[in-house]
């Protein structure tokens, strides 16, 4: 391969991160890394697993893909990644790691997981991944509107009696049949919303309130959304937190403007926690922070120095106990554009000062 060449725009990125490292080699590991890379091809076996079952190995000159004779033929034929550039390594499946031992042996390398010898690449490949190309940027769009479609689908078929269990099945099958791998599906109901932040679904039947929330993989991006239903009246307290969880997302989606520091937006949504009369909920879950190969690339907090460039995309979650805020917007330069807003879901108006009214998600009320 000519040196000048790259298979995808991101590797030509990557190379330009060895020469500044000052390193011969980057080693991806990782299914989200492999997915950048390679514009959206699927490494893994296990949804679960943060390692793939192929790795890249990334020199100046060079684009190697590691894999076994099992995963071959797959990332071959229907990946299309010999076309796409890559120069294909296969071993035995129990061999793999002379294959490995082989290609970098004398190299200084860096890799995105934890690696004998190898530079730690973790936090410059987040960096990298959380700017987006307009490829991806698109590719978001159409995972966000996948994504608002399963998870307006099965919010509306949820019925009291109904186990969060069957709630999340509901909600897996429609994201899966519409071509998105639902990677996070927390289900609760009635008080385990109050009680923890992160519910995975369990066999207690819901009787009056459930949230759902979704993360979801198509192309190797990640998006996430949550809504909740509320059958009967709604209580006037859990009302008034759904305003003010609503009124923090729509500060956090205000402040996220390019050439702004992610720090002083976390700030800005902290300011927004007191002045609605809840100044100590944001210590009892994280904020969210830039999504891309990952639901989120990495978390902001007050110390985070990093410039927030239009064409990212961001996945805010401000909480209050029993309520939350959730959806996936597109930096631009005139606003942010809400990736996951479900059309006819009710919403809440915030308005701003600057005349600027950002529209949040409401609770969906049922009989």
């Amino acid at each position: 391969m000519d040196a000048t060449s790259a298979p995808t725009t991101n590797v030509k990125r990557l190379r330009h991160l060895l020469q500044k490292l000052d390193l011969d080699a980057a080693l991806l590991r990782s299914a989200a890394s492999f997915a950048w890379a390679t514009e959206g091809a699927a490494s893994y076996i296990n949804i679960a697993a943060t390692e793939g079952e192929a790795s890249l190995l990334v020199t100046p000159d060079d684009a190697f893909l590691l894999t076994n004779n099992i995963e071959a033929p797959r990332l071959e034929r229907e990946e299309c990644l010999h076309e796409q550039g890559w120069t294909f390594k296969v071993a035995p499946w129990h061999r793999q790691n002379d294959l490995l031992t082989r290609l970098t042996r004398g190299l200084t390398v860096g890799a995105d997981l934890p690696t004998p010898g190898a530079a730690d690449l973790q936090t410059p490949l987040s960096r990298l991944r959380a700017q987006l190309t307009p490829l991806e940027r698109e590719r978001f769009r159409e995972l966000g509107r996948l994504c608002a479609g399963a998870m307006d689908e099965a919010a509306r078929a949820v019925r009291p009696g109904m186990t969060e269990q069957e709630i999340a099945a509901r909600l897996a099958a429609a994201a899966q049949k519409r071509g998105a791998l639902p990677t996070v599906l927390l289900i609760a109901s009635d008080e385990r919303i109050f009680h923890f932040r992160h519910p995975l679904p369990t066999e207690k039947k819901l009787q009056r309130y459930a949230m759902l929330i979704l993360c979801g993989r198509r192309h190797g991006l990640v998006c996430s959304l949550t809504r909740f239903v509320h059958f009967g009246p709604l209580p006037q307290e859990l009302a008034q937190k759904a305003r003010a969880v609503a009124a923090v997302d729509a500060a956090f989606i205000r402040a996220t403007r390019p050439g702004r520091r992610a720090g002083d937006v976390f700030q800005a949504g902290v300011a927004a926690y007191a002045a609605q009369g809840y100044a100590g909920e944001w210590q009892k879950h994280h904020q969210g922070g830039p999504a891309g190969y990952e639901p989120r690339e990495y978390l902001v907090t007050p110390d985070t120095d990093d410039e927030i460039t239009a064409g990212q995309v961001y996945a805010w979650n401000p909480s209050i106990t029993g309520t939350k805020s959730e959806d996936t917007i597109l930096v631009g330069g005139e606003g942010a554009e809400i990736l996951t807003r479900i059309d006819g879901w009710p919403g809440l108006e915030v308005g701003a000062d600057d005349g600027q009214t950002i529209f949040r998600p409401a609770i969906l009320k049922r009989d």
